[in-house]
Order: structure tokens, then C-alpha cells, then sequence
């Protein structure tokens, strides 16, 4: 039998398109985890940027420009930031679809690894560049993938031109994130995050709970002297009574 729709009846909502997930990396891949995951990047970055519900702070999903997906074109970046975004589009689509958040992202960072490097500065540095990816930057922690260690890009007139990188000291290098308002600081095989206002580390889960329990200790101290001061007043205000009894 068949079912007559009424003229007036709504549209059957539209299945959700959903991105696929990423392959499984190779072993040799797994960079990013050794210089991001493994450090805790991406939640000191989201702690530190703030505004959760309209911020985007995440890694190893698809960056597509519709909904659509094209095997062997589509690319997923290590870490990928994106301002005035949706993040529950974002989860619901398992990844960035351009045209559903109305934006591409501010920034993506690619690690190098042994695999992705020639993709990293070729192919895949050209699809964001179309996407118009503000800012892309390349993070190889021995310098033997890129052939440097770290590199910055933005986005101008639809074309990529270099960020400024200086060599700091012997073997560390930073740039300026603008999108982030952040210095990315390469060296000893590892990328900082650093506060240009302060020239410090973005606070790290280590660092507040270092901080925390110092406070705590500090509070601990100024209880027991001011524990102690209050027993050697009582003890002198003891004395001085026995004191004058004793007259």
C-alpha cells in the first residue's frame, strides 16, 4: 500500500552528512602525539583561548569546504583552531565543513613525520590555501622531514606568504601567531605555546597544579606561624600573670 503525503505535511528532515574518521596512522605518523597529545597542547590551548561554546580547538578530523567527502583529496590537520565557530557541528559532522560553519578555521598546525611531510608542504599547504586557512603553520622537531624546524604562513589576498621565524638561540626558533595572539617557540624537540604579554608559558594542567599547591603550602605556612604566635602570646600573657601574682 502505498502512503500519500499531504500537500502541507513538512519535508522528512535530511539525513545529517558525516564526515568519516581519518585513517589509522602509520607508526611512523605519530608524531603529533609525541609533540601535542602527549604534552597536553590542545586542552592548554583551549583553556588558554577560552570561550568554549564558540571556539574550536581540536585535531585529526577532515577540513572539508561542503558536505561532501573525497577520498585521496580531503585532508585533516594535526591541530586545527577555529574563532565565532559551532563546536557542536563540528562534533555532529565529525569534522570542519566550510559551508556549515560560515568560516574557515584561523589556524592549522601539521607535524611532520616521515609519511606526511612532502603532502605537508605540497598538496596539502595548497587545499588550505584554497580552503583559505588564515594561518598555517609546520612543526618537524628534528628538522630532518621539512628541512626545517618550524615555519608560519598567512593567509593574503588568497595566498599564502611567510611569517617571520627567528632563530632565537642556537636551535630554537618562534614566530607570532596573530590568529592566536600566541608565540609558537620550537626547540629541544619540542613546540611551546608562549603569552607574548608575558613572555611565559601558557599555563599547562602541570603548571596550575604546581601553582595550587604552592598557595596551598604558602597558607599552610602563614597558619602554623600564625598558630605559633598566637601560642607564644598566650604563653607571655601566662608568664606575665604568674608574674604578678607572684607579688
Amino acid at each position: 500500500m502505498t502512503t500519500i503525503r499531504p500537500a502541507n505535511a513538512p519535508e522528512p528532515p535530511a539525513e545529517r552528512f558525516r564526515l568519516p574518521d581519518i585513517p589509522e596512522r602509520h607508526p611512523d605518523d605519530m608524531t603529533s602525539v609525541d609533540n601535542l597529545h602527549r604534552h597536553g597542547a590542545i586542552p592548554n590551548i583551549a583553556q588558554y583561548l577560552g570561550n568554549p561554546d564558540t571556539t574550536i580547538v581540536s585535531a585529526e578530523h577532515y577540513i572539508v569546504p561542503g558536505p561532501a567527502y573525497v577520498a585521496n583529496e580531503s585532508r585533516y590537520p594535526d591541530l586545527l583552531v577555529a574563532f565565532d565557530a559551532d563546536p557542536d557541528a563540528y562534533v555532529a559532522s565529525n569534522g570542519y565543513i566550510v559551508s556549515e560553519q560560515g568560516k574557515s578555521p584561523d589556524f592549522v598546525l601539521e607535524v611532520a613525520s616521515r609519511h606526511t611531510a612532502e603532502d605537508d608542504l605540497d598538496a596539502k599547504m595548497d587545499y588550505y590555501e584554497r580552503l583559505g586557512v588564515a594561518e598555517y603553520w609546520l612543526f618537524d622537531s628534528e628538522g630532518r622531514f621539512y628541512g626545517f624546524t618550524l615555519r608560519g604562513y598567512r593567509l593574503v589576498d588568497g595566498g599564502y606568504e611567510s611569517i617571520e621565524v627567528s632563530e632565537i638561540s642556537p636551535g630554537v626558533f618562534q614566530g607570532y601567531s596573530a590568529k592566536l595572539n600566541l608565540i609558537l617557540r620550537a626547540g629541544n624537540r619540542y613546540l611551546g605555546w608562549l603569552d607574548p604579554s608575558t613572555g611565559e608559558h601558557i599555563p599547562t594542567l602541570e603548571s596550575e597544579t604546581a601553582r595550587a599547591e604552592a598557595e596551598r603550602a604558602s597558607r599552610i605556612r602563614e597558619s602554623t606561624r600564625a598558630d605559633t604566635a598566637e601560642v607564644r602570646v598566650q604563653e607571655l600573657e601566662a608568664e606575665l600573670h604568674r608574674l604578678r601574682e607572684g607579688r
